[in-house]
């Protein structure tokens, strides 16, 4: 089989790998789709993401759905033919956590993740034509839900776990600072989630576009305009240390500010004395425990991904696909890992 594979920084290869074979409580899934994500970027880019330095080559990609095509002999519930995404964490050892983080998995102190080099040996990712998956880490496609729709499941994960830190959002007025592939998909869960008004700021025309596309009732391009000042609630989603002290000056005093854009893990230099004189409440977010869940029903349910969708290749050219990735003018960016074999669609922009 084929498979994107990083061998350190810069040097990203599409190799032919041995075909997976199946245990006993694993399905075999013919990938189709994957989606480029930023941490993606950093191991073809630097050889390592945040603390996870890469160590061997490993299959990039946690993006990703495709069709079971052979099942375990213990695997009961799923069919080959069938549509899937997948909870890309799988917990080590017990699974236990203290009572006060009952039900938030996504901070259990052992988690192996689709392509994170966060162990050694590494835990290759999806980026490839075969894999086998453990199937509690299975998530059937509704039905009318496509492999490529399927593949923005995980990191609408992520946006819904955000949205999800602060409770009910019927009727709220909402600001979104940063609108790369989360914020914009931010924008989506708020209002899914009822938020009324939601209005999204960034420093460049094309991510406002898709956050304009994707719900956002007002866009503001910090290039030419202020944050506005007068809203209560903030997700913070560009990552960027030099936005933080610019959010929390301009979020409502005693408002709140929702940190889902991934910080550096390094020292950096910003201003915090508003959090303390204007009462600001500063929520951390980090991936997602079983919002996996919630975006496949949303997904099901007609909540629209297909604006965030700007471009698609081919296997073959993974490494253009990452350069566009890392461009200015894309979105999401999608790789076609192998021939759809269930709920093909016309798609949006080849290369």
């Amino acid at each position: 089989m084929r498979a994107v594979v990083v061998h350190g920084a810069g040097d990203l290869r599409v190799e032919d790998l041995p075909d997976p074979q199946p245990s006993d409580d694993e399905v075999i899934v013919a990938m189709e789709w994957g989606g480029i994500c930023g941490s993606d970027l950093a191991y073809w880019r630097h050889g390592r993401s945040g603390t996870a330095v890469l160590k061997h080559p490993m299959v990039l990609g946690h993006e990703v759905a495709g069709t079971i095509i052979s099942l375990g002999s213990r695997v009961t519930g799923l069919q080959v033919g069938q549509a899937v995404t997948f909870q890309p964490a799988q917990l080590l050892g017990d699974g236990k956590m203290p009572a006060r983080l009952t039900g938030r998995t996504n901070l259990y102190p052992s988690v192996r993740y689709f392509g994170s080099a966060a162990f050694d040996p590494h835990t290759n990712g999806g980026f490839s034509e075969l894999r086998a998956v453990r199937v509690e880490q299975i998530r059937p496609l509704p039905d009318g839900v496509s492999t490529r729709l399927g593949a923005v499941a995980e990191p609408l994960a992520v946006a819904m776990h955000a949205v999800g830190r602060v409770g009910d959002l019927s009727g709220r007025r909402v600001l979104v600072n940063g609108c790369g592939p989360i914020g914009s998909l931010v924008v989506a869960a708020l209002k899914f989630s009822g938020a009324d008004y939601v209005i999204a700021a960034d420093i460049a025309a094309h991510p406002l576009c898709v956050a304009e596309e994707m719900g956002a009732d007002r866009t503001v391009n910090l290039s030419t305009a202020p944050l506005p000042d007068d809203v209560d609630l903030v997700f913070e989603a560009s990552g960027a240390p030099a936005a933080i002290s610019a959010v929390l000056h301009a979020v409502a005093k005693g408002g709140t500010v929702v940190q889902v854009g991934n910080l550096p893990g390094t020292p950096v230099t910003t201003v915090l004395g508003d959090l303390v004189s204007r009462e600001v409440t500063w929520i951390g977010s980090y991936r997602f425990a079983e919002e996996i869940d919630l975006a496949v029903a949303a997904l099901g349910a007609g909540l629209n991904v297909n604006p965030l969708i700007t471009h698609e290749f081919d296997i073959e050219d993974a490494e253009l696909a990452m350069k566009t990735a890392a461009g200015p003018e894309s979105s999401k960016v999608l790789l076609r890992l192998s021939e759809a074999v269930s709920h093909p669609e016309p798609n949006l922009q080849n290369h």
